[in-house]
């Protein structure tokens, strides 16, 4: 008995190691038609460039489609097609400005001009609104000032992300709930408009966007976010002259809402045509910038995931879907318009894998697993470890492909390193000549290399 377990030990580690030994050569091949024939970095450039902002229900955004399926196309693969998906359609229109006067050191008022941005989906000014400010860091100091300090005067939010955070994503959503609902919140105590510091850790003079949501029932205010310097600026200033008056006018305006698509392609698997392993990111960006971070990067990584499968002649066992998401900035309606379809169809998703935290250097995955699931991950570390993919961290993954969750399904977010992130997210800031070749490439083989494993292996529902 003693003989015949140890035989069957040596087999198992024999078996293994043969496995692993072959997978290696795979991710050291995925790795140099990513780096020496690559064509993300190309690709990004033409969306950027020839493109540009891609707002969801933009003309620029149809094109974006149209672009995605035709480069898909090029690829060859077994299958490519549009999925119908409704959207909204805002614009920021051509006025935005804002504007105060100030105490110069010499006595006299001077002109102080502010650089900010709308929020996404804020309501327009009708004109120039004018009122006082009233300064607050969070929603307590505003139930504290009440409605009595606060109505007929602009709401400013000049709570900043916390610096001390290493993680910025951590940072950023401690500050989000501002943007997302400050707004509203100002509104119920009489607010006529609301401004929030810009969401970046950076100390420069961009404004950045980003979607606000209007509660149900509560009046709608304009909306707009002030960089970084000018909400520095515009708190000392109002240290001096608590009475000062803002001159406020944003242009924005919505329309009924439209129908775009998500661009889809496929390989069909040999083993398990019926089960997806679905890699992606959004076609959407903001319409300020080019969209080359967040999230032209994880589009071109996507694509060029299916390009180095081709030009390889690898053949999966399970059917790779890569998915174009349309609107994840303005409520996600690609996403949840390809989870309900799905589901509707009762298709198996295995695995997700979405690029969606800038085209910086690849430092491992951020997934949402079970417990075994999560095991096997480990178990490929020592595979990853030349491409320091060691960061395999569990709590999350994208919100395109979130909608998914349940079940079997495995989900994966590209992690990256993030310091510099918010210094272009959501900004004029966020252009092509920001994002470096070899670590956008990099990461589209890290997604290409987890692919492959994921493919090979197979995704086990429990232990």
């Amino acid at each position: 008995m003693m003989k015949t377990r140890l035989t069957t030990i040596l087999v198992f580690f024999f078996v293994t190691g043969i496995a692993q030994e072959k997978d290696s050569v795979m991710l050291s091949k995925i790795h140099e038609e990513i780096l020496l024939r690559g064509e993300c970095y190309d690709n990004l450039r033409y969306l950027c460039k020839g493109i540009g902002q891609r707002l969801a229900g933009s003309e620029s955004a149809a094109k974006a489609i149209s672009w995605g399926k035709k480069t898909l196309e090029e690829i060859q693969p077994d299958s490519v097609y549009l999925m119908p998906v409704e959207v909204p359609h805002w614009t920021r229109g051509k006025h935005e400005s804002g504007t105060y006067s100030a105490m110069a050191e010499d006595g006299q008022l001077k002109p102080v001009s502010v650089a900010l941005t709308a929020l996404g989906g804020s309501v327009g000014t009708g004109g120039t609104i004018t009122a006082e400010v009233v300064e607050v860091k969070s929603f307590e100091e505003l139930q504290a000032l009440g409605e009595e300090r606060v109505k007929g005067k602009i709401v400013f939010f000049n709570k900043a992300m916390d610096a001390a955070l290493i993680n910025t994503g951590a940072a950023y959503g401690g500050a989000y709930p501002i943007r997302g609902k400050g707004p509203s919140e100002a509104a119920k105590y009489g607010a006529v408009a609301c401004l929030i510091r810009s969401l970046t850790l950076a100390d420069d003079n961009y404004p950045h966007t980003g979607a606000t949501q209007y509660e149900e029932g509560v009046v709608r205010i304009p909306a707009a976010a002030l960089s970084a310097v000018a909400s520095r600026q515009l708190s000392k200033d109002l240290k001096a002259n608590p009475g000062l008056k803002f001159n406020l006018e944003l242009s924005c305006e919505a329309f009924p809402r439209t129908m775009q698509a998500n661009v889809i392609a496929e390989i069909r698997g040999t083993a398990f045509p019926d089960e997806y392993i679905t890699i992606g990111g959004h076609l959407d960006s903001w319409d300020i910038g080019e969209g080359a971070h967040d999230d032209g990067a994880g589009i071109v990584q996507s694509i060029e995931v299916l390009r180095a499968f081709r030009a390889l002649g690898y053949q999966p066992r399970h059917t790779i879907r890569i998915v174009l998401f349309i609107n994840e900035e303005f409520g996600n309606d690609g996403g949840q318009t390809y989870a309900r379809c799905a589901k509707e169809q009762d298709e198996i998703h295995v695995a997700a894998i979405e690029s969606d935290a800038g085209g910086f250097s690849p430092v491992g995955f951020e997934c949402d697993l079970n417990d075994h699931q999560y095991e096997l991950l480990k178990s490929w570390s020592g595979l990853f470890d030349p491409y320091n993919l060691l960061r395999l961290r569990r709590g999350g993954s994208g919100v395109d492909i979130r909608p998914l969750k349940g079940g079997r399904i495995a989900l994966f977010g590209l992690s990256v390193e993030g310091q510099r992130y918010f210094d272009y997210h959501h900004s004029n800031n966020d252009i092509f000549e920001n994002v470096n070749k070899r670590e956008l490439e990099l990461g589209a083989a890290a997604m290409a290399s987890l692919a492959y494993m994921l493919d090979q292996t197979g995704i086990p529902s429990e232990k």
